[in-house]
């Protein structure tokens, strides 16, 4: 049985402006983490620069399947060429959906997995301190909490389900 607990004036004031207050938060986070997927993919496919250059971390397809060897060690470079190319469409896919709010909560789910996924074998193949050096976990976090809100305003979501209620 659920207890039911009884909120102070001002944390009932608070827990309600809470509740309300999150448009711009939810929408920086959401141009914040389509952005953080989608440029990875333009970097592995040369667009930010050649490998070497500053701010270049692969430059180009094969650097990036020797690193995607690097964190799967346990697949051949065939095998991790066609994981970095799964998890590169998958990257797309969510990068795009969560910069034009469409289908956010399975974006963001599926985000969650997918970074998960990367810290851990980041985790295991270099070391504990990588995916925390590079924040994987707490995009991990930022999806699964992002999955956890239910309203999206500035959305095709929104868009999608203000005009199924007229």
């Amino acid at each position: 049985m659920w207890r039911q607990y009884r909120l102070s004036p001002y944390l009932k004031k608070n827990y309600i402006r809470m509740k309300t207050n999150y448009k711009m938060p939810q929408l920086y986070f959401r141009i914040v983490l389509g952005f953080g997927f989608l440029l990875p993919v333009a970097d592995r496919v040369g667009w930010v620069g050649p490998p070497g250059a500053p701010n270049v971390s692969w430059g180009n397809w094969d650097h990036f399947v020797t690193y995607t060897n690097v964190l799967m060690p346990f697949l051949g470079r065939s095998a991790a060429s066609f994981m970095g190319m799964l998890a590169s469409i998958a990257e797309v896919f969510i990068g795009f959906a969560f910069l034009i709010g469409y289908q956010i909560r399975f974006s963001a789910i599926c985000g969650f997995l997918l970074t998960l996924s990367f810290a851990v074998c980041m985790g295991l193949f270099m070391g504990y301190r990588s995916p925390f050096s590079y924040s994987v976990f707490a995009d991990s976090a930022g999806c699964l909490l992002l999955y956890t809100i239910m309203y999206y305003p500035y959305s095709i979501d929104n868009y999608l389900a203000e005009k199924n209620n007229y």
